[in-house]
Order: C-alpha cells, then structure tokens, then sequence
C-alpha cells in the first residue's frame, strides 16, 4: 500500500488521518525559548491560551528538521514502503527542503517521493485524499504524481484576516501596509497563489470581506464542480457563515470545514476564515 505524508500546515480533518491512513509530520512552535510540537505536546486549545497571554512571546514556526523527517520516516513505516510526502509549497517553507534531503539520506531503505504542494492549508489536504483515493481506485504512483502535477494551479485558497499584525510579524507583510490596513481597521484579503501569498485586497468591514472571498472565489472557478474547503481560526461562527453561503454560489461535490493549522494561525492570525478550493471531477 501507498503512504502518504504530508505537514502540519496542511489542514487535514481528523477523521482523515484514519480514513484516508494520511500521516502528519508536526510543525515546531516556539513562543520565546520553549519549543512545542504541533498537535504532540499543542493543541489548538493549549496556543489559544498561550496567545492569549499578552505576557508570552509572539510565536514563531520553524519547519521539521531533515533528521525529524528520516525519524518521522522509520517510526511510522517499514523500510521497501513507497512513501508519497506531500507538503507546504516550498517558496513559503523549507519543509519540502527538508523532506527532499531525508529522502535521499534513506534512499535504497525506504523509496520517498517528495511532492511540492505549491499550496498549504486544505488545498494540500484534499491533494492527500485525492491521492489515497486514487490509489484505492487502481492508479500507480506515477499517475497520482501527473494528476496532482496538472490540478496544482487550479487549487485556490482564499482568506480574509481580521488583523494584519501576524502577517506582518511573520514578514507575510511590510510593516507600513499593516499599519495602514489598522489605523483604518480594514479587513485584508489574501490568496495563495503560484506558491506564494499575496495581499489582494483591503475592505471595510468582516462582512463585506467574506462577501469579497465568495465573489473571488466565483470569478476565479465560476461553475466548474469543486470541493469545497471552509477553514478558520477561531471563529466557528464565521466559518459556518461563509459555508452556507458558499453552498450557494460553487458547484459543489462535496464540502469540509476544519481549524486552520496551529502553523497558519500564527501567520495569518486569531479570526482568519477562508475558502479553499479544489478542482472536482
């Protein structure tokens, strides 16, 4: 059987990682000089709660060293396995960096294929389920590895953030854009495009933003039939908003909600909700 990998900034529903037997190599999270390990010793609950805290540091990500990886690696499968390490796009991350260099220190034990997402977030969690779903279905590697290679541009994350000040703290942002969009106290958009995050747009208010993502969201796949991705951070409430109303306006085949990653929290902030979506047959 295939295994399948991918990294804590992938959004993957829990019952995935049973159901479609998806394994997650876990970010490092540090707040000052304590490191945590995502979903290991920190939970979604556990950072909320150190964020909170105004006394802690502001946290920091780094991605799962190459040693991690090759542990990673011999921990959850048996060497001759065929491992397909799907992971955060690599202009963002050094993550697939990471995983490229375990795979050829156990090459001849265990035969890594390391695949660039050029995406995060549930866009690179439903590239999981696709590829378990066509391995159930028949097809080889190779095949799984050329579709995703052909679907990868057509993945659209688009997210609005309630404050730009982690976008700027992580260097997602320059510092004088940030200041501006809060002083004005709007509402930013940003899409994960070509592997790369890019802030689109500044609106006035929460509403009208999740309003903006649903029409971007519609320019850019009009009625092509997608799944449908809901994430947030924090905010439940919205997320539910913008997924009745996105059932609406997409052509749907199916449709998930989930946490934005521990690791994309920190980026993007507390109050991040975005849609995600993936190009359905």
């Amino acid at each position: 059987m295939l295994r399948i990998v991918t990294d804590g900034a992938a959004d993957i529903l829990p019952a995935w990682e049973t159901e479609y037997d998806i394994k997650v190599i876990p970010i490092n999270i540090h707040f000052g000089e304590k490191t945590y390990t995502q979903n290991v010793d920190l939970n979604f609950d556990g950072f909320y709660k150190l964020v909170d805290d105004k006394s802690n540091p502001f946290p920091k990500t780094s991605q799962p060293s190459p040693h991690q990886f090759v542990e990673f690696y011999k921990n959850n499968f048996q060497p001759g396995d065929t491992i397909l390490s799907i992971h955060i796009t690599s202009k963002l991350s050094g993550t697939y960096a990471s995983a490229v260099t375990a795979a050829e220190e156990l090459k001849g034990t265990y035969n890594v294929i390391t695949f660039d997402s050029l995406g995060g977030s549930m866009g690179t969690g439903f590239m999981c389920r696709t590829a378990r779903l066509m391995e159930r279905a028949g097809k080889s590697v190779d095949e799984i590895i050329r579709y995703l290679e052909s679907i990868r541009d057509q993945v659209h994350v688009i997210l609005t953030l309630d404050t730009l000040d982690y976008a700027r703290r992580s260097g997602r942002v320059g510092t004088l854009s940030a200041a501006l969009a809060s002083i004005l106290n709007v509402k930013p958009i940003a899409r994960l495009q070509s592997g790369l995050v890019n802030m689109v747009e500044k609106v006035r208010t929460r509403k009208a933003a999740l309003d903006r993502v649903l029409e971007i969201g519609k320019e850019t796949v009009g009625d092509k039939p997608v799944h449908l991705g809901i994430v947030h951070a924090r905010d439940i409430e919205s997320g539910k908003a913008l997924l009745e109303e996105a059932k609406k306006k997409f052509n749907v085949k199916s449709v998930e909600m989930t946490d934005l990653s521990i690791s994309l929290a920190i980026n993007f902030g507390p109050g991040t909700v975005g849609l995600v979506l993936f190009p359905a047959e």
